[in-house]
């Protein structure tokens, strides 16, 4: 069991990152298109030089730009499974597997790699696939080849770059059900980039959320997502986050004015960079300014609306500091008797007891002291 750790500074790319992963532990590597995610990946790899960092292994270091080292790929000992399984087409599924062990760490005689090639596609489910070429393969089948030719070459990490992305449901569930077990079992440090909430859900130990080639945002997953104090967590977890400066008793206040009111958590610290969550469900929606108990109600434009499952999610457009329109999820039946559409002026309201108020995070993922 090993652990990575990762210090990297790619000055063309504007990437300037830092994370460890523990040995056993998958850490979800998720931020927008652009944010850098599959750089970090390909200085731990050994397919990029940092303008300065690090990389070790355990006790390896891979890369040290200060003391000049710069391990070759191949004998980093770090797999890497992408969207595409990039299989050998000429050979069969046998064959592309024991091309690892052939060529890679070790470099086992013929009868091992084949050996070693048969007990890897039986591991992912997939030995009955052995004499096929990759062309006679579904997307699902050839992922889980390529994962077993990945795991062949025995790394020591395992850098998975959205190897679920394009298969239908039914491939994907398999595939996480192997990759859970396959990474459970052999206790390899895993980096993780995915689009998918369910693939974080059911893979991920912890996530850091990458803006900017910057670390915005780091935790447990279960963390994260509850209470996400980054604009993309919030996106992704699917719940409304507003910027500003905390208050006394659970208040925050954007810069732009508003004020809202809810439940503080207890590092909050007034007058400090806070965030204020909740959920869309909690939002209701009117066409004229609501007259009651919800203490936070302000007046948006209806940029988007879309279905979400059972509900229709109204978005408004990006609030004021840029970030993220506003969302709210409500029936069809509303929408329809609102009589919404994209442009219309309308009032979001939440009770006080829905948003919960914590510390901003800063570029490296940590709250403010």
């Amino acid at each position: 069991m090993t652990d990575l750790y990762l210090r990297a500074v790619v000055e063309r790319r504007g990437i300037d990152v830092e994370f460890d992963v523990a040995a056993g532990e998958v850490l979800a590597l998720l931020g927008p298109n652009g944010a850098g995610k599959t750089t970090a990946l390909h200085v731990i790899a050994g397919l990029l030089r940092p303008d300065r960092g690090v990389v070790r292994l355990g006790e390896r270091v891979l890369t040290d730009t200060d003391a000049g080292v710069f391990v070759a790929t191949h004998a980093r000992r770090v797999g890497l499974l992408l969207q595409a399984a990039l299989l050998f087409p000429h050979l069969s599924v046998a064959a592309n597997v024991a091309f690892a062990p052939r060529s890679g760490h070790g470099k086992r005689p013929r009868r091992q790699a084949r050996a070693a090639a048969a007990q890897w596609l039986a591991q992912v489910d997939a030995a009955d696939l052995a004499d096929r070429k990759p062309r006679e393969l579904s997307g699902g089948q050839a992922q889980r080849v390529a994962l077993a030719r990945a795991l062949a070459a025995e790394p020591l990490a395992l850098l998975l770059d959205e190897p679920l992305a394009g298969l239908d449901v039914n491939a994907a569930t398999a595939m996480r059900k192997v990759l859970r077990e396959t990474l459970t079992r052999d206790g390899r440090s895993a980096v993780l980039i995915t689009h998918d909430l369910v693939d974080v859900l059911t893979l991920a130990d912890r996530v850091a959320i990458l803006e900017a080639g910057r670390i915005v945002e780091s935790g447990t997953t279960a963390a994260v997502l509850a209470a996400p104090r980054s604009h993309f967590g919030a996106r992704f977890a699917g719940v409304n986050l507003v910027s500003g400066t905390a208050g006394p008793d659970g208040t925050l206040t954007t810069e732009w004015g508003a004020s809202w009111h809810g439940t503080a958590a207890a590092d909050v610290v007034a007058g400090r960079p806070a965030v204020a969550v909740f959920r869309p469900a909690a939002v209701a929606v009117y066409r004229d300014k609501p007259h009651g108990s919800a203490r936070n109600t302000v007046e948006l434009v209806v940029a988007e609306l879309d279905s979400s499952g059972p509900a229709i999610r109204v978005r408004s457009d990006r609030q004021p500091d840029g970030a993220p329109g506003l969302a709210a999820d409500i029936t069809a039946e509303s929408v329809a008797e609102l009589r919404l559409a994209p442009g219309e002026r309308v009032y979001f309201s939440v009770k006080a007891q829905e948003i919960s108020v914590h510390p901003a995070v800063t570029a490296r993922g940590e709250a403010p002291t």
